[in-house]
């Protein structure tokens, strides 16, 4: 087995969130299913933004803010994601590779332009997202980098690369490689609606053992399982991978290991600001811990402190140092 490089290589769709504020009135003038991921094309992106009140141009997408969460902790991350050889590609760029990130997929020369998402954020916190794929529909298998897969503790992929369909075939030989050099693997199922689309192809991700850990929250994991039961819908996720996390807001986040159940409360907060990122930070913190070789209970509360960090901010990056947060709280120790 090779030398570890990388604690975790995330895998998604490379995008600049533009995040601005309204009001529930303004997503139903304008056709905007609150609190979910809407898939649009370039002439609704234009529209949407010229709708926009004042916004914040922030590098995000999934995967994106995962590999950043992990670099803020003081982890080792890598990060898969194509943008074009354009202004907001080269927004992308700079930002991930300034979090620490190490990030080499080339770009695809300027249309389509890279990938960007109207975030609007309601009075309470909840997020609706209006992404334009753009290039993110060209990352496919040439631009897997081998070494780094075999080289990184965790591969990690978002639900919604099952969208633009060749990044499927990057993501099931990211999986093959991974494993070849005893390596593990990591999904998260992004939103409900992405669930809905391509439920039976999760589950046989998960039930092949191509993927050893799932990430979910309530929704996702009621939908993936067409149930309103929360509880047995645990038990089934539970029967159907290695490792599962399953968020539930202020309730905290159950970690699921065959018969093992582990609830972790959620991270007090003085006042919630946004919910972009909320898990893709509990990601980062769940998967920083494991690649420690933190216990699970551990693992559930990084991922908690690093969801509830987040969601008292604006954008779906730590503008903090996950690391110093870690340490106050005693949940990271520093080298001596």
């Amino acid at each position: 087995m090779t030398d570890t490089t990388f604690d975790v290589l995330t895998i998604g769709n490379a995008i600049v969130d533009i995040i601005a504020r309204c009001d529930d009135a303004f997503l139903s003038d304008n056709g905007i299913t609150k609190a979910a991921m809407n898939l649009i094309d370039a002439e609704r992106a234009e529209l949407l933004y010229s709708r926009m009140g004042p916004a914040i141009e922030a590098s995000g997408g999934s995967a994106g803010n995962t590999a950043a969460g992990v670099a803020s902790f003081g982890g080792k991350a890598a990060y898969f994601g194509k943008v074009a050889d354009d202004q907001l590609g080269r927004i992308f760029t700079h930002d991930i590779r300034a979090q620490g990130v190490h990030y080499a997929t080339r770009p695809k020369g300027t249309f389509p332009p890279t990938a960007r998402s109207m975030i609007f954020v309601t009075p309470d916190g909840e997020r609706s997202m209006n992404t334009y794929l753009g290039a993110c529909v060209e990352l496919g298998p040439e631009d897997v980098e081998a070494d780094v897969v075999a080289r990184s503790k965790v591969t990690y992929f978002e639900g919604y690369l099952w969208d633009p369909p060749r990044a499927k075939e990057a993501i099931v030989e990211c999986c093959r490689i991974a494993h070849a050099h005893g390596r593990e693997t990591s999904m998260t199922l992004s939103d409900s609606f992405c669930v809905g689309r391509y439920r039976s192809e999760f589950l046989d991700l998960m039930r092949s053992g191509t993927v050893d850990i799932v990430f979910a929250n309530r929704e996702e994991t009621l939908s993936l399982y067409e149930t309103e039961d929360f509880d047995a819908a645990l038990t089934r996720i539970a029967a159907d991978c290695k490792l599962a996390a399953v968020t539930m807001s202020e309730e905290g986040a159950m970690i699921l290991k065959g018969s093992e159940r582990i609830h972790v409360p959620a991270t007090a907060i003085r006042e919630l600001t946004d919910t972009t990122g909320a898990g893709d930070l509990f990601a980062a913190g769940f998967l920083y811990g494991y690649t420690q070789g933190r216990s699970l209970e551990d693992c559930g509360h990084l991922g908690c402190l690093a969801a509830g960090i987040v969601i008292q901010q604006i954008g779906p990056r730590p503008l903090l140092s996950l690391k110093d947060a870690g340490v106050k709280a005693g949940l990271v120790v520093e080298p001596a």
